[in-house]
């Protein structure tokens, strides 16, 4: 097969009168796709020049550009078709214009922060410049035909943060292509023949993930494109101190695949200005890639990065004078003209006329997105100003001075946005007189006005944390579990197992994947023998990469798969931290409901052995993945329950199954996959009225012991299970409990001022518990140290039964010295 860069030289070489007929018309059009590929590289070019000075001027708050990668990013563009995905970052402007999904007026709309979707569709201002994102869910809430457009996951800051969902978006190609179970799901795959592209900086792959991500590929045998963009520098520090060899695919080799191996990646090298060689590497791999499912790396060297790394910098503060000199020579812009001039594509009239072109298109681009920009926020500041000044009152003549001050300074900022508006109305406010305070007045007509701004700014900046539509989670029925008379009592681990039968049986897109979660069945033994029932896909062993387990969830519920991505243990979950809270959590958010990723991230804590398989970070969980639900189920029933109900949602979700819980008995239900426990609902195990005691989990079982013990004293507790963090008590249960009791603990196994200071934030300040306080409330919590090991360790290390019970028999105690004397 003759490759691209073979028929470029063909038909630019073609001397011959006859032949030269016959190829006129190829050549036309070859020389045509030429000259718009120089076009559209110079108006990237003048894209990220324009966005930098309007940064520099003030106009937007900061920029990040993709300027020096354009020629490459044109010559992989060519390659991505209608189904394909990308999962890049924020280098990736000319790829994104080339394949058609963003243009420059949503490319300056980005860079100001427009909020309105229709106009920024990719972020609706929730992120920085250049962090694209297609909407995959449409205007009713339905997934679109994936298919029938060209996809790109959202992107975030964190280097090589891209890469974990880059193994899922590759995997879902896989899974489509092979298993015949999932031919009907045409929306998401076209028998799957789509390739999941990759991009990131040299100095990125520097990151573990990114070698997490490689080693996975290579592994899974995926149809994943990696670009690495090869500038020779990280910010300021030179690739040879960032990468073995200088050479990040010199450094890969162990990686690369011959002819003979089963696994491994395909690896292309090719320099960033040589247009004719980079359309050749990327047809041959691209097409290998898709047809044979094999990883391919493209080492893209000696690109340049013209206006530097972002705008909080220049980069002559580091490059020597003759690397500068280099760099401008090398300029891939340069290099495409000089070819294009000697190949006789173009004279420089033709190509000074295609590059004026692209420079009034970007500016026009740029005036007309900055004016569409402005002027909601134009009118709104009008509307306040005429508020105040169409005012019949009048305030003392100090009041009246400052008022007149803010308002001549709101008419004279230089700046002009919401903060602005706002701030301003509400400083008036403080200067508005008792005399205004009337209907109709001032005063009113200012709150008003503040309230309604306040709630316009919600939908702009607040909202879609998680899905507020009718496919959220929060909004199904509970169902409660049904028994039969004669119901035996069987190991918790059995009811998880027989439960996820039921919704492996009755979801073909529901997948788990973890360490040892195949073959073995858990190492609990949760889904014994469902890898023999199911297949190896469907019940897949992975190696121990945590972060990329997670990210493969991520990449295969974007694409319509319902994963359960199994991190072995709670305290496991650390090393998928950054992909939990950067990507997951904010996935929904960051593109203001114009993606979801539905993954049930599955793991077991809380009391086991030692440091590292007993630990309860939930306070650091909770705190850093809002937009994630945290269920914290104190049994097996009650963690089958929160899956089936999370799998009716489209949100996604952490469940911390108790680990010891698999040999606790339970009673068998007899509606398996169907039962669901309602998320933000706690439950009140045991009623009593003296003390309101909350807590989750493992701890669950300790209190009823304690409660048990203080009942025999004669005190009488109301026993709490929150059973989950993220929602918290939607309903103000554990209010009106402490109503009834006025005195209330909390209790966990995290550290001090962790999950039970949460807990004790959302009852007593946010939900008003402080009013109905006869006593301060008290937290009981592990100590400051991760536990230690041992039966031993654990009592010396986390709460225990006596703990619980000295510090509700003390509360009881100061109420009544007389009934409860000191014990100690």
């Amino acid at each position: 097969m003759m490759t691209s860069k073979q028929k470029t030289e063909e038909i630019i070489s073609n001397d011959s009168p006859d032949k030269a007929k016959k190829e006129a018309l190829r050549f036309e059009e070859f020389r045509k796709e030429v000259l718009k590929d120089y076009r559209l590289a110079h108006l990237s070019r003048q894209m990220s020049v324009l966005a930098r000075r309007e940064v520099l001027n003030g106009k937007a708050k900061f920029g990040i550009f993709g300027d020096g990668k354009e020629v490459a990013q044109i010559a992989m563009a060519k390659q991505f078709n209608e189904g394909d995905w990308r999962s890049g970052y924020y280098r990736d402007q000319t790829f994104m214009l080339a394949t058609g999904m963003t243009t420059p007026e949503k490319f300056f709309a980005m860079l100001y922060g427009e909020t309105r979707t229709e106009l920024n569709p990719d972020n609706g201002g929730r992120s920085m410049n250049n962090h694209f994102g297609t909407r995959l869910i449409d205007t009713n809430n339905q997934w679109i035909d994936q298919t029938k457009s060209k996809n790109t996951s959202s992107d975030i800051s964190p280097t090589a943060g891209q890469m974990p969902r880059l193994t899922g978006l590759a995997l879902a190609s896989k899974l489509y292509r092979e298993q015949e179970e999932l031919s009907e799901f045409t929306q998401f795959s076209n028998k799957g023949n789509e390739v999941a592209f990759g991009t990131i900086g040299d100095a990125s792959t520097s990151e573990g993930l990114f070698f997490e991500t490689l080693n996975a590929a290579s592994v899974l045998q995926i149809p994943m494109a990696v670009s690495v963009w090869d500038d020779g520098y990280g910010i300021s520090v030179p690739v040879e101190k960032q990468t073995t060899k200088a050479s990040i695919s010199k450094a890969l080799k162990g990686l690369e695949k011959s002819r003979k191996d089963q696994s491994g990646i395909l690896i292309y090298e090719a320099y960033g200005w040589d247009y004719a060689t980079l359309c050749q590497i990327y047809e041959d791999g691209i097409a290998k890639c898709r047809k044979d499912h094999v990883p391919v790396l493209f080492h893209i060297k000696e690109l340049t990065q013209p206006t530097g790394h972002s705008t909080s910098g220049s980069h002559e503060r580091y490059k020597s004078e003759e690397r500068l000199e280099w760099e401008k020579d090398k300029d891939c812009l340069v290099q495409m003209r000089n070819w294009i001039l000697e190949k006789g594509l173009a004279d420089d009239a033709s190509l000074d006329q295609l590059e004026e072109e692209a420079r009034k298109e970007a500016l026009d681009a740029r005036k007309t997105t900055y004016e569409r920009y402005l002027a909601p926020i134009k009118e709104e500041k009008q509307e306040l100003i005429d508020i105040v000044e169409q005012k019949h009152c009048v305030c003392d003549a100090a009041r009246e001075n400052e008022i007149k001050k803010i308002v001549s300074g709101l008419k004279g900022s230089v700046s002009l946005n919401r903060k602005e508006n706002l701030s301003s109305a509400r400083k008036i406010l403080r200067h508005v007189c008792v005399s205004c305070n009337k209907p109709g007045g001032l005063k009113e007509s200012l709150r008003q006005w503040v309230s309604d701004y306040y709630e316009s700014g919600k939908e702009k900046y607040n909202l879609y944390l998680y899905d507020e539509s009718d496919k959220s989670p929060l909004k199904l029925e509970p169902v409660a579990p049904l028994y039969a008379d004669d119901a035996p009592l069987v190991p918790g681990r059995e009811i998880i197992r027989d439960n996820f039968d039921a919704v492996f049986s009755s979801n073909p897109k529901v997948l788990t994947l973890g360490e040892d979660t195949g073959k073995l069945g858990g190492v609990n033994q949760t889904l014994e023998g469902l890898q023999a029932k199911y297949g190896e896909w469907r019940v897949r062993d992975t190696g121990i990469h945590e972060a990329t387990i997670v990210g493969e969830g991520i990449g295969l519920a974007l694409r319509g798969f319902r994963p359960i991505a199994e991190i072995q243990y709670f305290d496991y979950l650390l090393y998928t931290l950054h992909t939990l809270s950067d990507d997951l959590a904010s996935t929904h958010y960051r593109t203001k409901g114009g993606q979801k990723a539905p993954v049930i991230v599955r793991t077991r804590g809380h009391r086991l052995e030692g440091i590292w398989h007993s630990g309860s970070p939930l306070s650091m969980v909770i705190n850093s993945i809002r937009g994630i639900h945290v269920c914290v189920p104190r049994d097996m029933t009650r963690a089958s329950g929160m899956y089936n109900t999370i799998l009716q949602g489209e949100d996604p979700a952490l469940v911390i199954e108790p680990l010891n819980g698999y040999r606790i008995r339970e009673k068998q239900p007899s509606n398996w996959g169907e039962f669901r426990i309602p998320l933000g609902v706690p439950e009140i195990i045991t009623e009593g009225t003296d003390v309101t005691l909350v807590t989750y989990g493992s701890c669950v079982r300790i209190a009823a012991d304690a409660i048990s013990q203080l009942k025999d004293a004669g005190i009488s507790v109301e026993l709490i299970d929150v059973q989950t963090l993220l929602p918290f008590d939607t309903q103000g249960i554990i209010l009106e409990s402490l109503k009834k009791t006025n005195r209330i603990v909390f209790f966990d196994e995290d550290v001090p001022g962790g999950a039970t200071a949460y807990m004790m934030q959302k009852v007593i300040e946010e939900q008003g518990g402080f009013y109905y306080l006869d006593h301060k409330p008290v937290t009981i919590t592990a100590k400051d140290h991760r536990p230690a090991y041992g039966t031993d360790g654990d009592y010396f290390s986390n709460p225990n039964a006596e703990d619980v019970y000295d510090a509700v028999y003390g509360i009881m105690g100061e109420a009544y010295p007389d009934k409860f004397p000191p014990i100690y």
